[in-house]
């Protein structure tokens, strides 16, 4: 082999190795826990990073009720849905939603982080987040990821 040529290698599905990956949201800040949770879902932690492939690990979330809200967003912060048909627009405060689905706010979170396209909706199926500290991806054997950095 000729040292002199480097050769960049672009994963591909068949050579991406994917893991499973849990992260525990308690005590955590939404936002700056959705942008390292969107990182790792992304793939941009990897060596062989490569823009148009999934190649990010599966992320589960724990504890999603117990997230925290910096400054006053917990009061103000609101969510929007939309049904289509006039007068359908449903206006929830962030402390409602935190009782009522609280995978809701992380899910919507990580969500806008990540691309909005083809990849982006198949990089969100490899999201799961969870109430409490219970979830049933045991049989995936996943490592427990500290997000302090």
């Amino acid at each position: 082999m000729n040292t002199l040529s480097y050769k960049t290698v672009s994963a591909n599905s068949k050579t991406v190795t994917k893991e499973w990956v849990v992260i525990d949201a308690n005590a955590e800040i939404l936002g700056r826990l959705s942008s390292k949770i969107a990182f790792i879902l992304r793939g941009k932690h990897k060596a062989n990073f490569t823009p148009h492939v999934d190649c990010g690990d599966n992320v589960i979330v724990i504890n999603a009720d117990k997230v925290v809200f910096t400054g006053t967003k917990i009061d103000y912060k609101e969510y929007q849905n939309v049904s289509g048909y006039p007068g359908g627009q449903r206006i929830e405060i962030a402390k409602d939603l935190l009782k009522r689905r609280p995978e809701q706010i992380m899910e919507r979170a990580i969500k806008g982080m990540l691309p909005k396209n083809r990849l982006g909706r198949r990089l969100f199926t490899n999201l799961f987040v969870y109430e409490g500290t219970e979830h049933p991806h045991a049989a995936q054997q996943p490592k427990v990821m500290n997000t302090e950095n």
